[in-house]
């Protein structure tokens, strides 16, 4: 804090004391001011807290950098205001009262170290965005100064939807499309290929089949484009970072429960305050269950989140923070729907309804992921910080599905029969241990008129898969002879059994075919197949990564540049006798401009590359050899330009970019109905697009997050000659939303009730493996209404999703694996803070 800011703020608060001090206490005293800047600007959305023992009370400026509370009792009060951007102004108040005191105007100072080093503290701010990001840049940087584009959803913004899930979340992020029931999106017209999650700025190793749930999240950041300088192989279209909650310095405790349709019924805890007086220990608890049905035939969700975190922080050099997070899901594997044979132009999507399912209802899909995670950080100087992150994951998967084969049954002359769907039984057991570390050192710096935040570190990363997995698969067409051959030869047709269905012969399967025109969910007897077993083979790759990185600001312009050196070894068939490893070494630089047109309006632009080894792709499918890096490297770039601004006095964000991403050596599943595990490598796909984002509060009460995304995306090189300059699958040209919510904060008559509108609209796609038929454009709306009685700890909410009740599908495969949208439903909410 400099020297004028300082006499400022001490000036006013002992003025204030010697002001108050004469007063006599009385009930329900009602405290106004208002806070500006140095250049006495009116400071919007400051957090104002006032602390008696444990009465806290929170409030916050309006747009005129005004605020007002009423205190329950006069007393010792302890003030504190904060804001992004300025430096936090504390002092203790005796309040011995009369019915209204007006304070002095409280200046906030500037600050450049306005954040943390690394999140070790939870946030108290409440708004749908953020400010900052810790893992964009590997240190504290304001969104503003990263020449990148990234959106975020705050923990309020979850809430106030209701969002359950990944997908409920990012759908209103522009670029981000989801593609199907799992964990998969196409990001910026760029299906996923890495299946892994980031979370806290660290990849994990995970299948994307389920959605944990999401109570203990504090954000979810999609930092767009290739960003393998700062997380080692990721997505090139962007990646999705999962930042958990961290514990607080003041108590906070609430309880939430909610039911809804499709039989739902959730409840979540969130607990966290100091362990000691000196607030040097913190802690945080976050817990949820869920237990759910769905639209979906024979779909169902049992699964529970507990997640305790701890934070010591003993002095301002030294800080220390432990987590672990345990996920535990018990569920059904749902593949989508499937609707009768597609002729191009004549593709009925609704020859089914959306509710169908062609799984057995005794299949399961049981997952367990648990993650120990923790970080340090001490500084050895006020410019010289040292940074250490680890996490350990351990998961696990457990799986029984009956699902297609993505083909139609055949006659005996070996023509498809379009009511018949080809199946395969799948038994499945694996096991994966991650462990990441990630240390570096932030240093700060200055030569001659140059500012520097240097970053200079050594990541590394193994993920192993233990020997003792295996799938059985059961599949094919059975002989006479009492064995199965992969498919029916009707040149060979004596060889084969045959049965009559609806009138037609037809050689008889080793797992039954679906009847999509008469379904029977019978409970499957494992016993009737005659299974193919497979070990899983044992594969580990380790990921070393050195990385220099250096923010040079000189007056209004930052230069970002970095480098970072990667070593990547893959091991197929690990510690066997035939084992094989590969290795490979990229180098990749990072480039980016920022430059302020004016304090609250930067300029951007930014160079990228991305390297992904195809080791997880690969991992996908039973029996890979040959190891992923067998494979060549999936290669990206990002060329981006943009602006991102502020307005109202910092509430109000307003984000616009232009990029062009290119991939090539794609790598995907082949989708043969004979080889499931067939995999292909495509040439090249390029990506250019414009999105728009804004976010904040329009009025004190009256906040909202929207977003438009253009996206060109095509295919560049591919073996198939003909979708060279076509469109990119599961993407849609044109999308956007907006969500937004009122609360009727000064209403006489109706005070504490609130109302939340949101519209989605995303435009047609084209299904991911065949091109014959379009999914249509669809536009969703959602409402929701919220009550908070006067002077109570409880809000009640109400959502309601797809209002108009609209039939649409959010990504396709094929015509037998549609994934159709939910339809109109209703969810309940009581929260209860104390």
């Amino acid at each position: 804090m400099n020297l004028f800011s300082t006499l400022i703020c001490r000036t006013f608060l002992i003025s204030g004391i010697i002001f108050l001090f004469n007063l006599q206490g009385i009930a329900q005293i009602k405290v106004t001011g208002n806070v500006v800047s140095e250049q006495h600007a009116p400071l919007k959305q400051v957090n104002i807290r006032f602390k008696n023992g444990k009465d806290i009370l929170n409030t916050s400026s309006d747009t005129s950098g005004r605020f007002q509370l009423i205190l329950p009792k006069s007393g010792s009060y302890l003030v504190t205001l904060s804001a992004i951007g300025f430096q936090t102004c504390s002092k203790v108040y005796q309040i011995t009262g009369i019915p209204e005191i007006i304070l002095n105007s409280i200046v906030l100072a500037d600050s450049d170290e306005e954040l943390q080093t690394v999140e070790i503290i939870g946030t108290t701010a409440k708004k749908y965005f953020s400010d900052y990001s810790f893992s964009a840049t590997k240190i504290a940087t304001l969104n503003k100064d990263i020449p990148q584009a990234i959106s975020t959803v705050s923990k309020e913004l979850i809430a106030d939807r209701q969002a359950a899930t990944l997908a409920d979340v990012v759908k209103h992020v522009p670029g981000v499309s989801q593609s199907s029931f799992y964990n998969q999106f196409a990001i910026r017209g760029i299906n996923q290929n890495q299946e892994g999650a980031i979370i806290n700025g660290m990849r994990t190793h995970q299948y994307f089949f389920n959605q944990p749930l999401t109570s203990n999240l504090e954000r979810i950041e999609v930092i767009k484009g290739p960003a393998s300088a700062n997380f080692s192989s990721v997505d090139p279209g962007g990646s999705i970072n999962m930042v958990t909650k961290k514990p607080l310095a003041e108590d906070r405790k609430q309880i939430s429960i909610s039911t809804g349709s499709f039989s739902t019924m959730r409840t979540a805890l969130d607990f966290t305050g100091p362990l000691n007086k000196e607030k040097t220990l913190l802690y945080r608890l976050n817990a949820a269950y869920e237990d759910s049905k769905s639209f979906r035939d024979l779909q169902y969700k049992k699964a529970y989140l507990i997640s305790p975190s701890f934070s010591y922080v003993p002095n301002d050099k030294t800080s220390i923070n432990v987590e672990l997070v345990m996920n535990n899901s018990k569920s059904r594997l749902d593949r989508g729907q499937a609707i009768f044979g597609a002729i191009a132009g004549k593709t009925d999507l609704k020859s089914t309804p959306v509710t169908f399912n062609m799984g057995g209802s005794n299949d399961y899909f049981n997952s367990q992921d648990l993650m120990l995670m923790s970080n340090l950080s001490h500084a050895f100087t006020p410019d010289v910080v040292f940074n250490v992150a680890y996490m350990k994951q351990a998961w696990t998967e457990d799986l029984l599905e009956h699902r297609t084969t993505n083909a139609f049954g055949v006659d005996e002359n070996n023509m498809p029969i379009p009511t018949l769907a080809g199946m395969r039984a799948v038994q499945r057991q694996q096991k994966w241990n991650t462990d990441n570390l990630s240390t570096y050192f932030s240093i700060n710096a200055t030569t001659g008129v140059l500012k520097h935040k240097i970053v200079i570190g050594f990541d590394v990363m193994t993920t192993q898969k233990y020997r003792g997995g295996g799938e059985n698969s059961a599949q094919g067409y059975r002989l006479k002879d009492g064995t199965v051959a992969p498919k029916y030869d009707p040149a060979k047709k004596d060889l084969y059994l045959f049965k009559t269905v609806n009138g037609i012969n037809a050689p008889v399967p080793n797992t039954d075919h679906f009847n999509l025109a008469n379904p029977v969910y019978t409970i499957r007897n494992l016993s009737d197949y005659i299974f193919t077993k497979t070990e899983i083979p044992p594969a580990y790759a380790l990921v070393n990564g050195l990385y220099l990185q250096d923010q040079i600001r000189y007056q209004k312009m930052i230069l970002t540049v970095g480098l970072r050196q990667e070593w990547y070894d893959d091991y197929n068939n690990y510690k066997l006798s035939t084992e094989k490893k590969i290795s490979r070494k990229k180098l990749l630089p990072r480039l980016g401009i920022t430059y302020a047109v004016t304090p609250d309006i930067n300029v951007y632009g930014t160079y990228l590359k991305g390297y992904q080894p195809q080791e997880n792709t690969s991992t996908l499918v039973i029996v890979p050899p040959p190891a992923g890096t067998h494979y060549k490297p999936l290669e990206s770039d990002l060329k981006e330009i943009g602006v991102k601004s502020e307005w109202l006095n910092r509430t109000l964000l307003i984000n616009v970019s232009l990029f062009e991403i290119n991939q090539r050596n794609l790598l995907l599943n082949a989708n043969d109905p004979v080889d499931v595990n067939l995999l292909i490598e495509r040439g090249a796909q390029r990506s250019r697009g414009l999105e728009l984002e804004a976010s904040g509060f329009i009025l004190p009460g009256w906040q909202f997050s929207a977003g438009y995304s253009y996206t060109d995306a095509i295919v560049r090189q591919d073996n198939d000659v003909t979708l060279i300059g076509q469109r990119v699958q599961n993407t849609p040209k044109h999308s956007g939303s907006i969500w937004t919510r009122y609360d009727l904060k000064d209403n006489r008559f109706i005070k504490g009730i609130g109302f939340g509108a949101g519209i989605q609209y995303s435009g047609d796609k084209l299904p991911l493996y065949i091109r014959n038929f379009t999914l249509p454009a669809y536009t969703v709306v959602d409402a929701a209404i919220y009550y908070a009685p006067a002077k109570s700890k409880i809000q009640l909410a109400m959502n309601v999703n797809n209002v108009f009740n609209k039939t649409y599908w959010v990504g396709a495969q094929n015509y037998l694996r549609l994934f159709p949208g939910t339809p109109r439903n209703v969810m309940f909410n009581v929260t209860y803070r104390f």
